[in-house]
């Protein structure tokens, strides 16, 4: 859902222009999410302190950097902006810039006829000067005139007129938000144009912290006042603490990085060192542009995939680099959306499938045996580099198995014995394809080789698995089949 942040521009305890806010986001909670911050403690400003100093001000800046959008709604005083909603402005447009780029909706109440119209317009100049720079909606105003008379005793607005163009007006606000962010989204002609050198600061950025810095994580977190340790995160689907989901994320099977829409790398699981990961990163990267994180050689190609992902030619690119002996690592590149299908970033997942291949060969009684008609495929010259698929032709499959439809004329390596319970093999490097004496040469960063692999074919096997011989169990009484508690 959309998130909106609101302001009114008062600090009196009876606000008509708070009523105001309070019914938009009463009344349209099913369409978006409104939060109204409270300007109360706001001291005046002092163009000698620093936000940070004040964490109040600290506070608005920051949600307002994570909003949509903003909506302000101000009185009138003076045939101008009141001295409060002036003050907030100011502080916001001093060392931080939460308002720049950010769209602005601006609507207002007052005691008489003009319905805050020249403190509207007098706001609407504040918004669009150098510093603040926000994008205000143009037209469309909405002011609500004698406030006093427009409500009920319950906090609505009476007049159905009144409500239905308050929706319309919404509708059209919620459709700017949306213009401008296609309009401030980096927006590469071509996978050459992709800045990998993360130039295009996007909202979430943190500003006025060396990307390169070694200690980036460190400093952007202070600069943020991030959550850490026990400080609670409200997410889609549930509610965790920093420390559980540095739990959760760290004893994933894979290895997981996620770069944002400006290309900064700025997050991955660590749960190994950089030498004992399958695709490796030090904690000193973290921040870095994507430039600095991958070798020359690569660069145009991750910018392949990055153009890919970001103008929606595919969600997903799959790629795969053999590693070293008994090793077959796939690189799954993500695109991360928002709610309105905006590119968010890439998430890499990182995995060894050997293991699993592995199992599923003892299982079902397959094994791997070189097809003599299969072409080699490199991960990263000869891939297709949108659908992960090779340019060349490949023998059908059986869909359901992996089986080749084309039966190998070579002779079918022995299979090994298995373990008829975990199905693992009892020589485990056997029901791998056979490997180079020496490990392929790989990126480090991004485990993609630059070396051609070896085709493999999956076969049924002529003597499936034995299965251990199942004994039968005295009867039991009848138990329920998702707690396992009886029911007599």
């Amino acid at each position: 859902m959309v998130k909106l942040v609101a302001i009114a521009g008062s600090i009196g305890e009876q606000s008509y222009n708070r009523m105001l806010l309070e019914f938009i986001r009463d009344h349209f909670k099913k369409t978006v999410d409104i939060e109204i911050l409270d300007i109360n403690d706001v001291p005046m400003f002092n163009e000698d302190e620093d936000h940070n100093d004040n964490p109040v001000v600290h506070e608005l800046a920051r949600k307002i950097s994570g909003a949509n959008g903003v909506i302000l709604a101000t009185p009138e005083h003076n045939h101008t902006v009141p001295a409060a909603m002036k003050n907030i402005i100011e502080w916001l447009s001093n060392n931080v810039h939460p308002l720049d780029g950010k769209a602005v909706w601006i609507v207002g109440a007052s005691y008489h006829t003009q319905g805050s119209s020249r403190a509207q317009l007098h706001l609407k100049q504040i918004l669009e000067s150098p510093g603040v720079n926000a994008y205000v909606m143009p037209g469309n105003e909405f002011l609500l005139s004698n406030a006093k008379e427009a409500f009920d005793a319950d906090g609505n607005l009476k007049d159905a007129r009144t409500v239905s163009f308050l929706e319309s007006v919404l509708k059209k606000f919620l459709t700017f938000m949306k213009v401008i962010e296609m309009m401030d989204a980096p927006d590469p002609k071509n996978a050459h144009e992709e800045d990998m050198d993360s130039k295009h600061p996007v909202n979430t950025t943190v500003q006025d912290v060396d990307m390169t810095d070694p200690e980036w994580v460190e400093k952007a977190a202070e600069k943020t006042h991030a959550a850490s340790g026990g400080d609670y995160v409200k997410l889609d689907r549930g509610l965790l603490t920093v420390d559980q989901l540095n739990y959760f994320l760290n004893s994933m099977a894979g290895e997981l990085t996620f770069a944002d829409d400006n290309n900064q790398f700025i997050y991955y699981n660590h749960n190994a060192d950089g030498a004992h990961m399958l695709a490796g990163r030090t904690p000193d990267q973290v921040g870095d542009p994507l430039s600095a994180v991958h070798p020359d050689r690569v660069v145009e190609h991750v910018k392949q995939v990055l153009y890919a992902l970001r103008t929606g030619e595919s969600d997903v690119v799959s790629m795969p680099a053999q590693t070293g002996p008994n090793q077959h690592v796939m690189h799954y590149y993500r695109a991360m959306r928002d709610e309105n299908r905006r590119y968010r970033g890439v998430n890499e997942l990182v995995i060894d499938i050997m293991p699993i291949l592995k199992y599923y060969l003892a299982a079902t009684g397959q094994k791997l045996v070189k097809d003599p008609d299969a072409v080699p495929m490199s991960p990263i010259t000869g891939l297709d580099a949108v659908t992960g698929a090779s340019a060349h032709s490949t023998p059908a499959t059986d869909a359901t198995s992996g089986a080749s439809a084309s039966k190998s004329a070579e002779k079918p390596v022995e299979k090994p014995a298995t373990d008829a319970t975990s199905g693992a093999s009892e020589s485990s490097s056997e029901a791998a394809p056979a490997a180079a004496e020496e490990p392929v040469d790989t990126d480090a960063l991004t485990g993609a080789s630059e070396e051609t692999t070896t085709d493999y074919t999956a076969t049924e096997d002529s003597a499936p698995a034995k299965q251990p011989e199942v004994k039968p169990e005295p009867e039991a009484t009848d138990t329920d089949a998702t707690t396992g508690a009886s029911q007599s």
